[in-house]
């Protein structure tokens, strides 16, 4: 292959991008897989990603943010793409998505890459696309995804890429899903001028973890309690006992009860509660799962205690929770993010 002049083999063919945005989309994944390919261009000087952005009406998308976002076409004109990825974001389970999932399996069997960002792994799932794929997805929704679809192999990792299957977690992480992308097409010395373009200090590996370490979480630096408390954010649906968890770092309960006291302010008992109870207002807002599974998949043995619960921590009902999830407020209509960047120009980042 000829070398370009940044020392990098280059590319024979320009690489079409589809970006499928989902009602409620995220905005903060969507532009930071949108923007490495709009960087890679400016860096090699040249066309090296053509992308468009498509929608269930084919006219605007708004984001989760209420944000609207004008596009190129229906999901059903998405056609000819070398890669198609999913944008999704809140209520992803809200929608049925099957024009999308149609477009979706056609691309696919055609030849093209499938991809998704946040929760547009949900509708990979769906559509039957990750069937011997491995892949991931935003963390709040991982339990939910792999309740419903068991047989998936289902990560936490921050993004994944198997073979023509590439998923992320959302958030900052696409830009490094998509900067991976990169460096395998274009090689690592375009991927870091992108990353440098970005501010994007390191490009992170895809099997790191997805949330902020439990020390800078908590604020706390006791190694026995930290463990214990990542134990419990493994343990959901059948809960340790006080004694329990104390076996497992060598101390007493009252020596347990004390270490939660000094650092965290209340009880074991307490903050399992507040773990469990977060968690089930993850899966409330975020799936359509039936309250009642919500209760048990997070260790409550009955509803009416879950319901108690729920009320004493977060001040209504699991019900009330989830009637309340609406979209955010539309925002004026403003300017459109279309069409690719001409190569060559060297306007600030």
């Amino acid at each position: 292959m000829e070398q370009a002049g940044h020392g990098i083999a280059a590319a024979v063919e320009t690489t079409s991008v589809g970006f499928m945005l989902v009602a409620q989309f995220s905005m903060i994944a969507f532009t930071s897989a949108i923007e490495p390919l709009r960087l890679a261009n400016r860096a090699a000087g040249r066309e090296l990603y053509r992308y468009g952005l498509w929608s269930a009406d084919g006219t605007t998308c708004e984001a989760s943010n209420g944000v609207e976002v004008k596009v190129t076409g229906r999901f059903e004109e998405a056609q000819g793409l070398d890669m198609l990825i999913v944008c999704g974001g809140l209520d992803i389970h809200r929608h049925d998505h099957l024009a999308l999932q149609g477009t979706l399996r056609r691309s696919a069997s055609r030849g093209a890459a499938i991809g998704a960002v946040c929760t547009g792994t949900y509708v990979l799932a769906k559509a039957g696309l990750l069937n011997g794929y491995r892949a991931t997805i935003h963390w709040e929704n991982l339990a939910s995804l792999a309740s419903e679809h068991e047989s998936l192999e289902i990560g936490s990792d921050l993004f994944e890429i198997d073979r023509t299957r590439y998923t992320c977690a959302g958030g900052t992480a696409a830009a490094d899903m998509m900067l991976s992308l990169i460096a395998r097409a274009h090689g690592p010395g375009l991927a870091s001028e992108v990353a440098d373009q970005l501010i994007h200090h390191r490009i992170r590996e895809a099997d790191e973890r997805q949330r902020m370490d439990l020390r800078m979480r908590l604020g706390v630096a006791h190694p026995k309690l930290l463990q214990v408390v990542a134990l419990m954010e493994e343990t959901f649906a059948e809960p340790l006992g006080s004694q329990a968890l104390a076996d497992t770092v060598r101390l007493s309960k009252r020596q347990l009860e004390r270490l939660f006291l000094k650092y965290l302010g209340c009880s074991p008992a307490k903050h399992y509660l507040h773990v469990r109870l977060d968690h089930a207002r993850h899966l409330i807002r975020q799936t359509a799962m039936p309250l009642l599974t919500v209760a048990l998949e997070c260790g409550f043995s009955s509803a009416s205690h879950f319901s108690k619960a729920y009320v004493d921590h977060f001040g209504r009902p699991p019900s009330a929770e989830r009637k309340s999830s609406t979209p955010a407020p539309r925002a004026p209509r403003g300017g459109s993010v279309r069409g690719s960047e001409a190569p060559g120009r060297r306007e600030p980042v």
